[in-house]
C-alpha cells in the first residue's frame, strides 16, 4: 500500500513539475520578447558581407569630442576608425568573404564619410546612393547579404558605456520592455530579412547588453570608465583580436541566428535630458507617463518610424537649450528678436502667397552629382 502510495505520489509530481516547467518555458518565451531563426542558406557559395561603422567605440579614442565633426580631436579619431575598419575588414576576408560593402552610421555632420576614403582597404566597397537613406531599415533586402557586422559600436542611454546613447542624445528604446542598443537595432532590422548580425566591436558595456547573442564575435577595444573616458588598450593587441574575430564570425556563420521580435511589439520611446516629451503631455490619444511614450507596432518598421518621429518631437529639448546659450550671450536679445523676425516674414509671406509650400522630398529633382554616404 505504502509503495502504491508512493508511486502515486512520484506521478503526481512529475505531473506537476512538467507543467511547472512548460509555464516557466513559456513565460521566458513572453519575458524575452524575442524570436531567433537559422538565417537564409547560402546558395550560391558567395560570402557577401555589409559592414556597418561608427565612432564611438573606436580603439585608442577616450575624448568624448573625438566624434563631433570640425573638432580638432577628430581628425586623428578618422585615422583611428580607418585602422580599426581595415582590421576588421582583412580578417573577414582571412575568414572566407567575397565582398564586403561599408556604410557609415555615425551622424558627425561630415558630409563626406567618416572613414579615410583614400586609405580604406581597396579590397571593400564604400556604399553609397543619389538620395538621402536610413542605413538602418532601408537597407535591409532579402538575398543582398549573407551577414552584417559593426564596428566601432556603442553603448546604449543609460548604459554607463563610453559616449553611451541610442542614435540621439537622451534616447531609450524600449522594446518588448526591453531597453536596446543601435547594434540590436540592426539585429532586428536586419532580422526581417532572414541576416544575422556576426560580428561587433566597442567596449565593455556594449559587450554585456549583447550576451544574449551567444554566437556573436565580440571584440572589447576599450574599457568605459564613464561617459567621457575609458581605460585604451594597445593599438596592436587591439587590432590583432580584430582581424582574428572578423575571421571566426565568417567561418561560423551557419552557427548564427537572425533575431526578431515578437508581434505585435509594445514600444516605447523614454528621454531624458537633453532630450524632452513633455510637450505630448496632454495631447488626446497620446499614451505618454514619465518621460515615455508608449504605442504598439505590426512590425519592426513602425517601430522604427514611429519612433523615429518621436525623436524628432524629442529634439525639443535641444532648442530649449540653445534658446538659454542664445540668451546668455552678449548680443543675445538681438539674435533672438531677429529669429521671431523671420519666423513673422515666412509667416507673412506664406499667408500672403508669395512664398510657396516646400516641395515633398520625393517630388525634388535629384541632384545626379551628389552623393549620400549614410548617417549625418
Amino acid at each position: 500500500m505504502k509503495r502504491r502510495h508512493a508511486f502515486l505520489s512520484l506521478i503526481v509530481f512529475i505531473c506537476i513539475t512538467h507543467i511547472i516547467s512548460c509555464s516557466t518555458e513559456k513565460a521566458a518565451e513572453e519575458i524575452t520578447g524575442r524570436v531567433l531563426l537559422k538565417p537564409a542558406q547560402n546558395t550560391d557559395s558567395v560570402v557577401r558581407i555589409l559592414l556597418y561603422y561608427d565612432m564611438e567605440g573606436i580603439s585608442g579614442q577616450n575624448l568624448i569630442w573625438s566624434i563631433d565633426f570640425g573638432r580638432k580631436e577628430y581628425f586623428q579619431a578618422r585615422e583611428w576608425l580607418t585602422n580599426d575598419v581595415n582590421a576588421v575588414i582583412d580578417g573577414l576576408f582571412a575568414g572566407g568573404a567575397d565582398s564586403i560593402d561599408v556604410v557609415d552610421a555615425h551622424g558627425s555632420f561630415n558630409p563626406e564619410p567618416d572613414i579615410l576614403l583614400d586609405k580604406m582597404d581597396s579590397r571593400a566597397k564604400m556604399l553609397y546612393k543619389d538620395e538621402p537613406f536610413d542605413p538602418y531599415l532601408d537597407l535591409v533586402e532579402e538575398g543582398k547579404y549573407d551577414a552584417v557586422v559593426a564596428v566601432c559600436m556603442h553603448s546604449k542611454t543609460g548604459g554607463g558605456g563610453f559616449a553611451s546613447h541610442t542614435l540621439q542624445l537622451g534616447m531609450d528604446w524600449i522594446l518588448n520592455d526591453m531597453s536596446i542598443n543601435e547594434s540590436e537595432i540592426l539585429a532586428y532590422s536586419w532580422g526581417r530579412a532572414n541576416v544575422p548580425l556576426i560580428f561587433v566591436s566597442g567596449d565593455d558595456k556594449l559587450e554585456k547588453q549583447l550576451s544574449w547573442m551567444n554566437w556573436l564575435e565580440y571584440v572589447i577595444v576599450k574599457k568605459a570608465k564613464g561617459f567621457d573616458d575609458a581605460e585604451l588598450r594597445p593599438f596592436q593587441e587591439v587590432h590583432e583580436e580584430l582581424r582574428a574575430a572578423a575571421k571566426r564570425s565568417i567561418q561560423k556563420i551557419s552557427e548564427s541566428y537572425a533575431a526578431g521580435l515578437t508581434e505585435p511589439i509594445k514600444a516605447q520611446l523614454r528621454v531624458v535630458q537633453p532630450a524632452d516629451l513633455s510637450i505630448l503631455k496632454n495631447v488626446p490619444g497620446i499614451d505618454y507617463q514619465d518621460h515615455t511614450v508608449t504605442f504598439e507596432a505590426a512590425n519592426f518598421k513602425e517601430v522604427y518610424d514611429g519612433i523615429r518621429s518621436l525623436m524628432g518631437i524629442a529634439q525639443f529639448g535641444y532648442f530649449q537649450i540653445l534658446y538659454n546659450v542664445v540668451l546668455q550671450q552678449e548680443n543675445g536679445r538681438e539674435i533672438f528678436n531677429s529669429f521671431k523676425e523671420e519666423i513673422f516674414s515666412v509667416w507673412n509671406d506664406m499667408e500672403s502667397g508669395k512664398r510657396k509650400p516646400p516641395v515633398p522630398p520625393e517630388k525634388k529633382e535629384k541632384d545626379s552629382t551628389k552623393k549620400y554616404f549614410g548617417s549625418k
